[in-house]
């Protein structure tokens, strides 16, 4: 068997394309919960903690190498070269992780709910000599 049909035999399974499947789709969920953490609850989080911009929360460790460029923000400051200690945008992705942890769970869980058990093979017959030995053994019994 060539190289090329065994990656063809391998590719072609369907375990591959389920993999191939979960991995674009969990991309793009994992657009929706960042976009879900970043926009909708982070800035919820940020008002009940008296309007703090989370992404905005660092602590500058060395003074940029080249100028700030605009407002001092996280942003211009990461580009101007400061090494910052960002404790804000870790919380976020801590938040995004959690979120999608958990909504994985919920998945799997749902998965695991919706698998039918499979029915037992029913047992062989038993071989009509066994049955004949055992009324046998089970009139002398008596």
């Amino acid at each position: 068997m060539s190289m090329m049909s065994e990656f063809k035999e391998f590719a072609l399974k369907g375990n591959v394309m389920d993999l191939a499947v979960g991995v674009i789709i969990g991309g793009a969920f994992g657009k929706i919960v960042d976009s879900f953490v970043g926009d909708l609850i982070m800035p919820i989080v940020g008002k009940i903690f008296g309007g703090t911009n989370f992404t905005e929360m660092y602590v500058m460790l060395a003074p940029p190498v080249k100028a700030v460029e605009g407002a001092t923000s996280y942003a211009s400051l990461k580009a101007a070269g400061a090494n910052l200690f960002a404790y804000g945008n870790f919380l976020t992705i801590v938040v995004n992780f959690a979120i999608l942890a958990f909504v994985i769970f919920l998945m799997v869980k749902q998965m695991n709910k919706m698998k039918r058990a499979e029915p037992a093979a029913p047992a062989p017959a038993t071989p009509e000599d066994v049955v004949l030995l055992r009324q046998i053994r089970d009139s002398l019994a008596k």
